[in-house]
């Protein structure tokens, strides 16, 4: 068999301007086009998240949020959602400050209550604060497509940068959670971003071991479920120090620690920036977690708050959680759903191109040493996200489309003619299959399970309905079905009287009486037993709104 021809890998300093020419050198004339291109691919970007952002009602989980940056930014407090550090709600309440929303400083209530109070109860636009606090998220999404690029640009040259960029901004998942103003995304590139500084650390050590213990910490003080990435990191650090300093174990090993101590003391800045007092009376009940568990607790360099926010999260991993998935309805959670979720929820063409790339920046020998930064990270990431009690969405696994992203454009380093045309082919498939989602992001699936329309066969939740299609309801009752009786099963923080939904609740009256319209969320009906699961079986199915929500008639 004949050997690859494989291309060098040269490392690039990381900017979208083309490099100034030698004296008597000729000016490369194909350079100009590559920051246009990359504009373009951030553009289309920008404009799918903020068209899907702009008619999407409040999701879940956003509300709790956004009611804990608004008291952030406005009380300096920190009382409410514990269970997630503060960076990510301080982004998001960026732009709920710029909102300038009138908030009620008396207000007690748990977090789900606070939000509502804040985006319904308090004379506030819902959709102008939604939109507001969703900005900040959009534009840290679209700089970490900057990293995506510039991270597969240094590994295998331009083409390669472009192709991981293409992926990356055409990635339904990660249009859909980066245009909604919660944390997935943020912790993911953070994440992401801490591991190319690292990989950029095997050649300015002194310059990019602090900054990548800082975009660690960064990614810490958004999720905890980014504690696992902690230990990988530090290595890697080592690792490039080691080889940059010809085996210095002591720089090495100092590189590792050093690290994990900005990492941590960013996390206390981002406590700090709260509340300078660190003042913490938390609203809901902190839950008592013993043996390992509660050891890891105690030992976390962390502020109380951050340790009890662990607590809650250990408290939330022991209820009695339903999952869904390929039609079963289960009690508990799946190892296999996540891999599973992803097959359904990921472009075909991305689906080839990332086990390409990841094959290939093990198998060619030039990648070989950036193997461990670009596919470790994400797999210790997936093995602990796959051991959790939560099967709601690939949402908990956002950060493979960025790092498989990196290693799908390494495939571009085999030269042959068929790998090139092969790569070209398959990107433009992922972004056909996903423009042509738009704007349903959030319930997208691939063409092998019959795409958007039909993912609530498939899964549920986070992947089909959030609570992201009320005000489309509200369009669609007032266009076409006038002045009919709605019934309604609505999963989500949404209130359905303040977009104009006059209904009723099916589950509370006699099966018998429930006549007209039947609206029920597909997350509502995947689950749907005893009275409901009766409803919807004696009704037909007339109309869809958002693939989120299936109208019947009755």
């Amino acid at each position: 068999m004949r050997d690859l021809r494989i291309a060098p890998a040269v490392p690039r300093p990381v900017s979208l301007s083309p490099p100034v020419p030698a004296a008597g050198a000729r000016r490369p004339g194909r350079r100009w086009p590559v920051p246009l291109l990359v504009a373009v691919l951030l553009a289309q970007m920008a404009c799918a998240m903020v068209s899907t952002a702009v008619r999407q009602t409040p999701t879940i989980d956003e509300p709790v949020y956004v009611g804990a940056a608004a008291e952030y930014v406005h009380e300096h407090r920190l009382r409410h959602n514990p269970e997630h550090p503060p960076l990510g709600k301080l982004v998001i309440g960026a732009g709920v400050a710029l909102a300038d929303p009138h908030i009620h400083p008396a207000f007690a209530g748990d977090q789900g209550r606070l939000g509502r109070h804040l985006l319904y109860e308090s004379g506030n636009d819902p959709w102008r604060l939604m939109l507001w606090a969703r900005l900040p998220v959009i534009t840290l999404t679209l700089l970490f497509g900057l990293v995506v690029f510039a991270f597969a640009r240094e590994l295998a040259g331009l083409v390669a940068g472009l192709t991981a960029l293409a992926l990356y901004c055409f990635s339904p998942d990660v249009i859909a959670h980066g245009s909604l103003a919660t944390l997935d995304v943020p912790a993911a590139g953070f994440v992401l971003t801490s591991a190319w500084l690292v990989w950029r650390a095997r050649r300015r050590p002194r310059l990019y071991v602090p900054l990548a213990g800082v975009a660690l910490g960064a990614a810490l003080a958004t999720k905890m479920s980014t504690l696992p990435a902690v230990p990988v990191l530090t290595v890697l650090a080592a690792v490039s120090v080691w080889r940059s300093s010809g085996g210095a174990r002591r720089r090495a090993v100092a590189a590792a620690g050093g690290v994990a101590l900005v990492a941590v003391a960013v996390v206390w800045v981002t406590y700090l920036m709260v509340d300078p007092r660190l003042r913490w009376a938390p609203e809901q009940h902190v839950p008592v977690v013993r043996g390992l568990r509660g050891l890891l607790v105690e030992t976390m360099p962390f502020p109380e708050a951050y340790r009890d926010g662990m607590r809650v999260q250990f408290g939330l991993e022991n209820r009695p959680w339903q999952g869904f998935l390929f039609g079963r309805l289960y009690d508990g959670s799946l190892w296999y759903y996540l891999p599973a979720a992803l097959l359904v929820k990921t472009p075909l063409g991305t689906l080839a191109l990332w086990a390409a790339g990841a094959t290939a920046v093990v198998a060619v020998r030039r990648l070989r040493p950036a193997a461990p930064y670009v596919l470790a990270v994400p797999l210790v990431l997936l093995a602990a996200a796959m051991q959790g009690a939560r099967d709601f969405g690939t949402r908990y696994a956002v950060f493979l489309p960025l790092f498989l992203a990196v290693a799908a454009g390494c495939v571009v380093m085999v030269r042959r003619r068929w790998v090139s045309v092969g790569v070209a082919v398959l990107v433009a498939f992922a972004a056909v299959s996903s423009v042509r989602a738009y704007p349903y992001y959030l319930p997208y699936s691939n063409e092998a399970f019959g795409g958007p329309g039909r993912t609530h066969e498939w899964l549920h939740d986070s992947n089909v309905d959030w609570g992201q299609d009320l005000g489309r309801l509200a369009d669609r009752l007032r266009e076409r079905y006038p002045g009919e009786r709605v019934w309604l099963v609505y999963k989500g923080s949404g209130v359905p009287s303040f977009y104009g939904i006059e209904a009723s609740d099916p589950r509370r009256v006699p099966v018998r009486a429930v006549r007209g319209l039947l609206a029920v969320s597909d997350s509502a009906a995947a689950k749907a037993t005893g009275r409901l699961a009766e409803l919807i079986g004696d009704s037909r199915p007339v109309d869809d709104v958002g693939h989120s929500i299936t109208l019947y008639r009755r």
